[in-house]
């Protein structure tokens, strides 16, 4: 009796079994575009990648910032004040705490750093964009670039997104002339430096036109999760300045990270299995058959 208890059990499961896997291949039959997403998200690996770059960025890409404005004009440092203020939405405690830093006499850090100690931060700071890199590739299924073809690469990206940030205040005010200005040339210059950031990662090894999906969808996301917030985040920096000190304002801004770049990571791996859809493809002058080939779970 207990073995064919035993038996029925295991048919059981069989059958349970192969009904599963029979449902789940209707599924990607019936939905082969979210099939491919799924693919790709797990390719790409989203929350660790995510929670690498907002790791590099907290540790090595902060204090950048920092170093950068005590060797800069009081003029630079109050704009680079505004652009955070305009990114995160900043106000009240958290603001103070922010301008405190920066308006801080810069002599000091200029000695305690020196030149040596800045050039060794800025090479450490690398590590985001070599994190970044990683990302990219995985997105686009290629091997890890040579390091004579990309280490120039890291700084050159590291370089161009300390201006751009520098410049967000201005961009998001739309140099004056208000919000109406301000959100479509803040959307713009975020897909242009997208682009830009993902054909350096990679080295040239992808073309120009389809790295463009990647770049709009991350563009499209970044402005939405800044301006969103605007919002959230001064509320959530003052509460956890008032109850954990500087400590609940670090680990806000970790996890405001973590978000941003689970946004990045998604935008840049989804661009990825769009480009490579028959429509797209062709309008990205791609080869179909070569995108067909190239999909998540084709090859």
């Amino acid at each position: 009796m207990r073995l064919c208890g035993r038996m029925s059990e295991t048919s059981t499961l069989a059958r349970a079994t192969r009904w599963a896997t029979t449902r789940v291949r209707d599924l990607q039959e019936e939905f082969p575009f979210i099939t491919r997403m799924t693919r790709q998200m797990v390719a790409v690996n989203l929350l660790d990648s995510a929670t690498r770059l907002a790791a590099q960025t907290f540790l090595t890409g902060l204090p950048v910032l920092f170093v950068a404005a005590a060797f800069t004009p009081a003029s630079v440092r109050d704009q680079l004040v505004d652009s955070l203020r305009s990114l995160l939405g900043l106000d009240g405690a958290s603001l103070d705490q922010v301008r405190q830093v920066y308006g801080a006499q810069d002599g000091a850090t200029r000695n305690t750093t020196g030149v040596i100690g800045v050039l060794v931060l800025l090479v450490s700071a690398t590590a985001c964009s070599r994190a970044l890199q990683r990302v990219c590739e995985r997105a686009w299924h290629l091997p890890p670039g040579k390091f004579s073809l990309v280490a120039w690469r890291w700084l050159a990206w590291l370089a161009v997104w300390l201006v751009a940030l520098v410049a967000q205040g201005l961009l998001r005010d739309g140099f004056g002339a208000g919000l109406w200005v301000g959100v479509p040339l803040t959307l713009l210059t975020s897909t242009l430096l997208w682009w830009w950031t993902q054909h350096l990662l990679l080295g040239g090894r992808v073309t120009w036109l389809p790295l463009l999906p990647g770049a709009l969808l991350t563009a499209v996301g970044v402005v939405a999760l800044t301006v969103a917030s605007r919002i959230y985040i001064p509320r959530t920096l003052d509460r956890s300045l008032a109850q954990f000190g500087p400590l609940g304002l670090v680990f806000t801004l970790l996890s405001w990270l973590i978000v941003l770049f689970t946004v990045v990571c998604v935008g840049i791996a989804a661009g990825y299995v769009i480009a490579q859809e028959r429509p797209v493809a062709r309008l990205l002058r791609r080869d179909p058959a070569r995108a067909a080939r190239e999909r998540p779970g084709t090859r």
